[in-house]
């Protein structure tokens, strides 16, 4: 996602707004005094033909939803490489486009949400799912994740699988707040981790635990840098020349 379409799409309406702006206050009337068939020059044509529809798509990719694709295998087996998703951009609050001020609360996010965000250390977009809230303290021990002293619920996916028996990885399902989920873990053992979560700041790890650069590597993300909440898989296309299909289209929990 090195394309920030939401950042050129702000400067474009701004700039046909503007166009058009300054054409009516400064140069119609005396266009028109001059010879009232008189036509709109070319670069006022196209803003005022552009300014409304891209107005449009910007209120609604700004605060309703907007569609992303997903570009790694971080959150593999919840989504794959090729999967576009839908993510809804009202259900942590409206934001201002491009300065990302919150001008109206809505809800927080909450343990389990597969949550599109800003890292700290990235302008790029990133994908993973909420752990920890603030007011959290997250152990992460074997492999396995504590929330305030209680160990998450995970259940082996198929006991028989091959991979698995022969050491490389395994599917979980992984049970947060009610809420379960599929996860991938390598066997191996990693070094144990805590984290104390403070106000305005989330725990953000990748499903595909062993294959995904989340906050055990770049810290907390920001409450202020939140996108919005991925609710739905609409589309999905294979790397290369394969047509898109539908074959995915289903709904987050």
């Amino acid at each position: 996602m090195d394309i920030d379409l939401p950042y050129i799409l702000f400067w474009v309406v701004t700039a046909c707004g503007l166009i058009w702006l300054v054409d009516v206050l400064a140069f119609r009337k005396k266009r028109r005094a001059r010879d009232p068939e008189a036509a709109d020059p070319a670069v006022v044509e196209y803003a005022q033909s552009f300014f409304p529809v891209l107005m449009f798509v910007l209120l609604l990719r700004s605060f309703l939803a907007e569609p992303y694709q997903i570009p790694s295998e971080s959150m593999v087996p919840t989504l794959l490489v090729g999967d576009f998703i839908l993510v809804n951009k009202y259900t942590y609050g409206l934001r201002l486009p491009v300065f990302g001020t919150k001008i109206l609360d809505v809800d927080d996010p909450a343990r389990g949400d597969v949550m599109v965000f800003v890292p700290p250390h990235d302008p790029r977009y990133f994908i993973k799912r909420v752990i920890g809230v603030p007011g959290d303290r997250v152990v992460y021990e074997n492999k396995a994740l504590y929330i305030n002293g209680e160990r998450l619920q995970y259940e082996l996916v198929g006991e028989d699988d091959a991979l698995c028996n022969r050491g490389r990885v395994c599917e979980y399902t992984e049970t947060i707040d009610g809420k379960t989920h599929s996860i991938l873990k390598h066997r191996g053992r990693e070094r144990t981790r805590s984290w104390e979560i403070p106000p305005g700041k989330y725990l953000m790890m990748g499903d595909n635990r062993d294959r995904s650069e989340d906050s055990r590597s770049w810290g907390l993300a920001s409450e202020e840098n939140i996108v919005g909440k991925a609710v739905a898989v609409w589309l999905h296309k294979e790397p290369g020349l394969a047509m898109p299909n539908f074959s995915r289209n289903r709904w987050l929990d």
